[in-house]
């Protein structure tokens, strides 16, 4: 008898987390366990539900991703998480990476690429997107820094937040912290981006695809 390999699902999309379900089931060997909506939720569950392997997307209302990501690995390191996304750019996956994740796979590739995925991240193993991975060494090589990337985990969360328009008050809602270290955030990211103002911020979000124009 196969071993299947236990999921949590995590994407605030019915529709897309019912795709996912039948695609990963398919392959005979993953059993989807359970399934959330948001980060918060996904941090409930994986203490509620014993999983081998968490798959996540990163945009999601509230907790995004990144910082779900960051908690669950805060909380046990040995996590195994797959980002699965649409965020094509290089500084979504460099700080996916650089926070724990094991893997970091493209809505927009091929479905065996989910698939393999969840298997080389259940061994421990990493997986990167070709089209991502790709962009990461061609950037390397150019050496064409991206500015985004010498943030941390919680500085990016916080970088993205803002970007999209939330205010201290709801940024310090969602991560659980004082309004007074949301603006401790705001100043350090001011001095690691070089940016004086909102509008900077928001510009340099766009250009490196942190958010869409």
């Amino acid at each position: 008898m196969i071993t299947k390999i236990r999921v949590i699902l995590v994407d605030d999309h019915n529709v897309v987390r019912s795709g996912l379900r039948r695609l990963l089931e398919l392959g005979g060997d993953i059993e989807v366990v359970a399934e959330a909506d948001s980060g918060e939720q996904a941090c409930q569950l994986y203490t509620e539900f014993p999983a081998d392997v968490m798959v996540m997307d990163i945009s999601m209302p509230g907790l995004g991703g990144l910082e779900a990501l960051r908690r669950i690995l805060q909380r046990d390191p040995s996590a195994k998480i797959v980002i699965f996304t649409m965020h094509q750019n290089t500084a979504f996956a460099t700080q996916a990476l650089a926070a724990g994740a094991k893997c970091y796979v493209l809505k927009s590739g091929l479905a065996d690429d989910l698939l393999l995925a969840v298997r080389e991240a259940n061994s421990g193993k990493t997986y990167i997107s070709p089209n991502i991975a790709q962009k990461i060494v061609m950037q390397s090589l150019a050496g064409a820094a991206d500015p985004t990337e010498r943030l941390s985990a919680r500085e990016f969360e916080v970088f993205r937040l803002l970007a999209e328009g939330s205010g201290v008050d709801d940024i310090a809602l969602m991560l659980n912290v004082s309004q007074k270290t949301v603006a401790n955030y705001q100043t350090i990211l001011k001095q690691k981006l070089g940016i004086t103002n909102a509008v900077e911020l928001v510009r340099l979000a766009i250009r490196y695809g942190v958010i869409l124009e």
